[in-house]
Order: C-alpha cells, then structure tokens, then sequence
C-alpha cells in the first residue's frame, strides 16, 4: 500500500494513522507517538533493540523537556526510523506517569508498561513522519494525519524444532488455521509421535499418541477443533467447563518417522505414561 509523500496534509482517500487509531477505537488526545533512531548513544542498531532496551531507552527523557511534553499522554505508540521520513512501528506503553524517585538533575524517568494496543502491527505498520523529523515525539492530534505507507503481510513463524515446542491451546489452534505456520504445519504433517497435554489448573497430564496416518498434524488438529480430541478425561473436563483448554499446554516427548510400525509407537506412549504415572496421578484412562 502507498501514499502520497505531502507530508501531513494527506491527500483525500489516502490512510492515514489517524484511521488506524479510529479503527483500534483509541482516542488521539490520550496518545503519544514517539521516533527512535538508531545513534551510538542510544538504540546503536536493530540487534540492540529488545523488548528491555526499547523500554529503558523511551522511558528516560530530559528533565528540561524541550521537544517532549511535560505531562505526557497515557499510551504512547513507540516507532522506529526505517530510512528517510518512513517509520515503522515497534510496540506500545501504557503510561502510569513519572516516577519522581528516579529523577536526576538532569533525567525524569516514566513507569511505562507494555501494552497490546496496534499489537498486531508490530513491525508491520509503517507511517511516513512529518518534514521536521527533528521533534520526534508528536502528540496523537498531529500524528494522525501522518500517512500509512506500509502493512507489511505478517512475518512467518518459524519451526523451533520438536524439542521445543510448547503450545496453549489458543496457539495451537493458530498453528493449525494460521498461513503464518506453514512450516510447522508441514513439519507436523509428516512425523507420527508421542505428546504431552499438562493442565496448567491443577498440573495433571495425559500423554498421547499420534500414529499411522494420521500423524502430529492430524491428532492436534482435533484437540484445536474442539479441545479435548475425543479422549475421555479431557471431554469430561470440558462438558464441565466448555473453555477449559485453555489451561492446556502442548508439546512432544518423542517424534517417529512415517514409516515406524505402530507397535513401536504404542510401546513408548506406554513408557511415557509409566515414567509419568498419567494413569495413577494424571488424565490418562488406560
């Protein structure tokens, strides 16, 4: 998606981050939106800028203000030089106002908290900055008539490997229907398996298998349909409570190649289950 380039007063029809904030129901007069670059005294480049630094780095401001507001807003939508006028955004803060302990002679430091406003726009939202780059933290009325000159599609999710897979069950359900899991969904499509659902309510387990072919894929795709996948302990916790998966975590003991005959399959989900006491402690019914 593109725009104009005339600056702050954009055309008529074109999106603006006015019409981003209107669509996410968040009220210009209660936002601020701030540009980082990158500079050796600050965030030096992209590897250095993580969640922690982002946060130290915005909450500190001058003590003399200048081209920062003395009472800041209470959310303030964080973004990130991307070359020229182009900034893209990084993530949000609730602010909960200057915390005066802190203040130096020369500092004041805000009690910022992360927050999920535009938290599907992280790295993908990207505006085009008015002329004066130089004020870089602009107050939401002013900030919305920046043009919108990029959604970038979301970034693909990459396959940590079957060792490292830890799913709740709302992510799991993501894993199945997401395009951005393509990868897992081809990796769990073509390995028959051993998992693990823990409780997280009241830290009990069922260890499961998925054999034949039906495979990884096909046996979570069940559990993401309708949570407890047709197994007796987990069907009875959820005509009790309807949205009990919740609770539930995910991940694999062990992974077989298609080829691998069922009865050596059947035999480690007994192991597991004996190593795990699931019957005597757990979820598992046989």
């Amino acid at each position: 998606m593109t725009t104009s380039s005339d600056g702050p007063s954009a055309r008529r029809g074109d999106l603006t981050l006015g019409h981003v904030l209107g669509a996410a129901r968040l009220d210009p007069a209660e936002v601020l939106v701030v540009r980082h670059t990158y500079r050796a005294d600050g965030l030096s480049h992209p590897q250095g800028a993580t969640v922690d630094a982002v946060r130290e780095y915005t909450r500190a401001q001058d003590v003399k203000g200048g081209k920062f507001p003395r009472s800041p807003p209470s959310l303030w939508l964080v973004f990130m030089a991307d070359g020229k006028r182009r900034s893209r955004f990084l993530t949000a803060y609730e602010n909960h106002g200057e915390d005066v302990g802190e203040r130096t002679a020369t500092g004041r430091f805000y009690d910022l908290h992360p927050s999920e406003a535009l938290a599907a726009l992280r790295d993908r939202l990207v505006i085009e900055w008015s002329a004066d780059t130089i004020n870089w933290a602009k107050g939401g009325a002013a900030a919305a008539q920046m043009p919108v000159v990029e959604i970038a599609d979301p970034a693909r999710v990459a396959f940590p490997g079957f060792d490292r897979v830890l799913l709740t069950h709302d992510q799991l359900t993501a894993v199945v229907e997401d395009p951005r899991y393509d990868e897992w969904r081809t990796a769990l499509a073509v390995v028959q398996g051993i998992y693990l659902i823990a409780d997280t309510s009241t830290g009990k387990l069922y260890v499961g298998k998925a054999d034949g072919s039906e495979r990884l894929l096909g046996r979570w795709t069940a559990y993401a349909r309708d949570g407890h996948g047709g197994n007796l302990a987990l069907r009875e916790l959820a005509e009790a409570d309807v949205a009990h998966s919740r609770h539930f975590l995910f991940s694999i003991l062990r992974v077989f190649g298609p080829a691998t005959p069922v009865a050596e399959v059947d035999e480690a989900e007994a192991h597991f289950k004996r190593a795990l006491l699931t019957r005597q402690h757990g979820l598992n019914r046989n």
